[in-house]
């Protein structure tokens, strides 16, 4: 009996050594530039399989800003995304897009719709593009969302771009995950400006109204800037743009006003809240104890400072 449990020890032994040694080697895989082992890494913690959590554990995710775009079905986020991939491009940059599509009903996987809206741009080697099923989540994004952009995050993008699945105001989600909040609406939301106003009117860091050239859109973003002109976040005035994303019109503007959100203090002290946001979420799906994000931020304040900070390190406390 003693011989077979040391073989089993044994056994046990060398599969710890050789997960151990897959994951170091992919993550400098990764780190190399490896697309592959990139989309083989988001794959295997999606799935949750063996050595997920030692990946997660052992990256050390850099500050690449992740841009969040959201709004109504049919106001144009995936038209305008390749707009600002085709600016991106241009700027000799390069961004991961990670597109939260439907559920197949009959493997739960995604529906694949940015194989298709986002077609020019899949074989761009400086464009990283992933599909994710919502499986069920009712708030436009899906569960291992946080985990597959701190992936990207040890990646070489300048930018990381989610666009979400296009449900309306249940998509207040991406407020606790990006960076930068894009609400994206069309002329003929002015109808509904008042129950947006308490939806996905409240999350933007920058509203575009997109399809400007049909009869209305003055008016509407006008009526926009009226409702969002006491709305500041540390001195970052709320703006609203005009695009025509089909023609590339207003495009220049939203690429620079993306990158002086980034530099304004706004963006800085969302940082902490990002992190209570996703650190609540992460501990909430391990370990639901009633556990309050008011003590979880305050050990976050502290040890979100030291150089080696790890999100999964500091959420391994919480499991037990």
């Amino acid at each position: 009996m003693k011989s077979v449990l040391f073989l089993v020890s044994l056994s046990q032994i060398y599969a710890l050594t050789n997960i151990t040694e897959n994951i170091a080697s992919l993550i400098k895989s990764i780190l190399q530039g490896d697309r592959k082992a990139l989309a083989g890494a988001i794959t295997l913690v999606e799935n949750e399989l063996d050595g997920s959590e030692l990946l997660l554990k052992s990256m050390k995710a850099k500050d690449i800003p992740i841009i969040g775009f959201t709004g109504p079905p049919g106001a144009g986020k995936s038209t305008l995304i390749n707009a600002l991939l085709r600016k991106i491009i241009s700027e000799n940059k390069k961004a991961a897009i990670v597109a939260v599509d439907p559920t197949s009903p009959f493997n739960l996987g995604s529906l694949l719709g940015d194989r298709l809206r986002m077609s020019e741009h899949f074989n761009n080697e400086k464009i990283f593009i992933r599909s994710m099923a919502t499986r069920g989540s009712l708030g436009g994004l899906t569960e291992k969302i946080i985990e597959v952009c701190d992936l990207l995050r040890t990646a070489d993008f300048d930018f990381i771009i989610i666009e979400t699945v296009g449900v309306g105001q249940s998509e207040v989600e991406i407020a606790g995950l990006a960076d930068t909040t894009v609400v994206i609406l069309v002329p003929e939301s002015g109808d509904d400006i008042q129950a947006l106003k308490s939806g996905i009117m409240e999350i933007a860091d920058i509203f575009v109204v997109n399809k400007s050239d049909r009869e209305g859109a003055s008016l509407f973003a006008n009526n926009l800037k009226t409702i969002l002109s006491h709305k500041t976040v540390s001195g970052w005035e709320v703006p609203v743009l005009n695009t025509i994303a089909t023609s590339g019109h207003g495009i220049n503007e939203l690429y620079e006003t993306v990158l002086q959100h980034r530099i304004s203090q706004g963006f800085n002290e969302k940082k902490i809240f990002l992190l209570v946001e996703k650190a609540f979420r992460l501990i909430s799906i391990k370990r639901m104890n009633g556990l309050g994000k008011q003590e979880i931020r305050q050990m976050l304040e502290k040890e979100a400072q030291m150089s080696d900070f790890n999100l999964y390190r500091f959420v391994e406390q919480f499991k037990n």
